[in-house]
């Protein structure tokens, strides 16, 4: 008799989004006008850029002749985009990070929910909260969480974020061996100092523990103090894997391609103590289970690069970011305290009462979608997460909706 795996079981009936997919569907039917303006998922809305878009025509003209067609690529990917994103987003900065530690996949939601596989079940893993809910899904799919009990699983060590903190939690005070962090983050768009930083990259060195790094949205920092990368922090070499993704940077959450940094100089341990590459394991896993990015999208990634692409995405950057400006500005308007929005996509509102039934009454009364904080986790209760990623009309006409409806 098959069986199946009980740890599924443990999570929770259903994925965040999913709970919000039907909730507006239902939503929908009830009052069909005036249309929903969904500012909830972190979905872009703007095409790619033309840079983006010329390379992808190129290679797919390339694919159609038999001189220069291509089958299977390298796992780890093309070494002319590894280059390009070793030269411009780490070495530009001071970041010592070479081609041959990048490893390119199709999404960062993607490697930071599979990194887990290569390390011990028995890891003690340490988890933000609030959280993208993928990091603590997997973990659970995995086996390392325990039961789920009054909002929380036992086996975890959950780092609180607060408005007291700004939702940049404090080091764990027990030992750890996984610890994730997200900076810009998912959901609160908080961000995070080069001495804060330094501070958990020494936590980790002293503790032997790996921080998995998702700077997935690093691009919409305006803040220059600000690191865009771990690897900007004395030792993170040692001690960090980086995740990152050209879906926000570059609007390929449709085209798929991101990015995995594992430098060679980090090192896990064995049973024995022994120390062990991790570059190898994750290596081995990548070859094994993924058959690479296509060769169009990676050309397409590629010109995000040159100049004409900086500039492109650099306006793609910005127009969201305006549409963060109008929203952060709305919302504390109307008395409704606000973090994020200023190096992120992504603004953080109080809203004094429970997340849920904020979101049912901004769904009802105004028809514009957010995301509840209670989906992120127990200390995202009593706020909401509203995505800049929509038109300038749109995010126009939906703060409009909110401040008729909560003046």
């Amino acid at each position: 008799m098959i069986h199946i795996n009980d740890n599924y079981l443990k999570l929770k009936a259903s994925y965040l989004f999913s709970d919000i997919a039907k909730r507006v569907a239902a939503h929908q039917q009830r009052r069909p006008e005036p249309a929903v303006i969904r500012l909830g998922i972190g979905d872009v809305t703007r095409a790619l850029p033309d840079a983006c878009v010329s390379a992808f025509h190129s290679a797919v003209d390339e694919m159609g002749a038999d001189a220069s067609f291509r089958g299977y690529g390298p796992e780890q990917g093309y070494e002319f985009l590894r280059e390009a994103i070793a030269e411009n987003d780490f070495q530009a900065r001071g970041a010592d990070i070479n081609a041959d530690e990048i490893f390119v996949s199709d999404g960062a939601k993607c490697d930071t929910g599979n990194i887990q596989e290569i390390f011990d079940g028995r890891s003690r893993i340490a988890i933000p909260d609030p959280v993208y809910p993928v990091y603590l899904d997997t973990n659970v799919m995995a086996g390392r969480t325990g039961d789920y009990r009054n909002g929380r699983y036992e086996g975890i060590v959950y780092l609180d974020g607060s408005a007291d903190n700004g939702f940049v939690p404090d080091l764990p005070e027990e030992p750890v061996d996984l610890i994730y962090l997200c900076f810009p983050n998912n959901p609160t768009g908080a961000t995070i100092t080069k001495s804060q930083l330094k501070a958990w990259v020494d936590y980790a060195v002293a503790s032997k523990a790996i921080i998995l790094y998702d700077a997935a949205y690093e691009a919409f920092i305006r803040d220059d103090t600000l690191p865009r990368s771990i690897y900007e922090i004395d030792g993170a070499r040692q001690v960090a894997i980086e995740f990152r993704s050209f879906s926000k940077t570059a609007g390929f959450t449709g085209t798929r391609c991101a990015y995995t940094v594992v430098p060679r100089s980090l090192m896990a341990y064995t049973a024995s103590g022994d120390p062990h590459p991790v570059h190898s394991l994750w290596n081995r896993r990548h070859s094994t289970k993924f058959n690479g990015v296509s060769y169009p999208v990676q050309r397409a990634a590629e010109a995000v690069y040159s100049d004409v692409g900086k500039r492109q995405v650099a306006e793609l950057i910005d127009y969201y970011m305006t549409n963060a400006d109008l929203i952060r500005q709305a919302m504390q308007s109307l008395g409704y305290p606000c973090i994020g929005g200023k190096n992120s996509p992504y603004i953080w509102v109080s809203t004094g009462g429970k997340s849920w039934a904020f979101f049912d009454m901004l769904l009802e009364k105004t028809g514009v979608v957010c995301t509840p904080g209670a989906g992120f986790g127990t200390c995202g209760e009593g706020h909401i997460r509203i995505s800049a990623f929509n038109s300038h009309e749109n995010v126009s006409t939906a703060m409009s909706r909110i401040r008729q409806a909560l003046s």
